[in-house]
Order: C-alpha cells, then sequence, then structure tokens
C-alpha cells in the first residue's frame, strides 16, 4: 500500500514489527515534496513512534486474520476466550488484554486479530453498557458547582456519571475515552 492510502487502525510492518496507525496527516510544503506523517503505536511493546513516509513510498501492511470470540470468564491464568466457530478456549494475559478489560463482561463478543497465528489486538466495541456498583449519593447543593460524580462500575471502571444517577442503573460507556455516553 502506499503511504497515502494509511489510515487510523491500519496494520503495517515496519523492520519487521507490527504498527497499529493510530493517527495520520498528509503535509505539503510550499515547495517541497508532500509527506504523510504517521503516528504508530508497536502491537508488541505498546510504544508510540512517529514515522515520515514520502506520499508516494510503498508500505507494508500486516496481513492480518480476524475471528470472533467470545469473552468466558477470569482466572489466575488469564482472560479465557472461545472461539465462535471451533468452540476452542484459550487465555490470554492480563498484560495483552491491559486496559480492556474494563469493558469486557462475561459472554461478550470480541474480535482478535491474529499475525502468524498469534494473537496481536484485541478489538472491542465503541461502546458498552455496564452497570453501576458504586455511587456516592447526591447531596443537595452539589449541583451548582458540580453536575458529575464519581462511579464504579461492575468491571472496577471508574468514571464520571451525572448526579442523578444511582447505583443499578445501567450506563453507556465509551470504551475509546472511558466517559460516559448516556443511560441505558
Amino acid at each position: 500500500m502506499q503511504a497515502n492510502d494509511l489510515r487510523p487502525g491500519a496494520a503495517v510492518l515496519i523492520s519487521g514489527q507490527i504498527y497499529l496507525v493510530t493517527d495520520f496527516q498528509h503535509h505539503t510544503p510550499g515547495n517541497k515534496r508532500a509527506f504523510i506523517q504517521a503516528t504508530l503505536q508497536s502491537l508488541k511493546t505498546g510504544k508510540i513512534i512517529q514515522q515520515r513516509f514520502s506520499s508516494t513510498e510503498e508500505v507494508e501492511e500486516a496481513d492480518l486474520e480476524s475471528k470472533k470470540f467470545q469473552y468466558l470468564y477470569h482466572d489466575q491464568q488469564g482472560y479465557h476466550f472461545m472461539d465462535l466457530e471451533d468452540y476452542h478456549s484459550f487465555p490470554l494475559s492480563e498484560t495483552f488484554v491491559g486496559d480492556k478489560k474494563y469493558y469486557l463482561k462475561e459472554n461478550d463478543e470480541v474480535t482478535i486479530d491474529f499475525h502468524d497465528g498469534n494473537p496481536i489486538l484485541i478489538e472491542i466495541p465503541n461502546h458498552v453498557f455496564l452497570k453501576i456498583t458504586e455511587s456516592p449519593p447526591w447531596v443537595k447543593g452539589d449541583s451548582v458547582s458540580n453536575n458529575m460524580k464519581p462511579a464504579v462500575l461492575e468491571t472496577g471502571l471508574k468514571i464520571q456519571v451525572p448526579i442523578f444517577i444511582g447505583e443499578g442503573a445501567i450506563v453507556k460507556v465509551d470504551t475509546r475515552t472511558g466517559g460516559y455516553l448516556g443511560k441505558q
């Protein structure tokens, strides 16, 4: 693929490492040649780098195989997932799952991308619905200075919610920002 075709979410191979494009900008300085400035995140280490490409430069696209899985449970071995085609289950480590653990509930479906048979990325939906397990009660007078209050969700995620939402409510959460989107 040419550097002009890079988009956020694309996986590319650079020096034998797989990187995920998180951001890119096309620059055309006055009398100079156009170039692409890309922000890349290593899927192996998580390290973020800046890379500059000529706009016509060839970039090697990583060959990823995506499969649907169901999240089963978490134990000392890690987070267990089941392949929805052959019902084979396997654990993934806590470091591999990372902060996405806060958006996983039992029986949720996710997509896992593989490269050369090894899992490299978990894709979760852009929003999920989670139940509030802890939230302090609203106190009259709080609304003058702050319309939000802290809440802990069933997965352990801590977010800010409007003061009128209490424990037991189900809220919609943006998985990209970790922010409150609405009430179910």
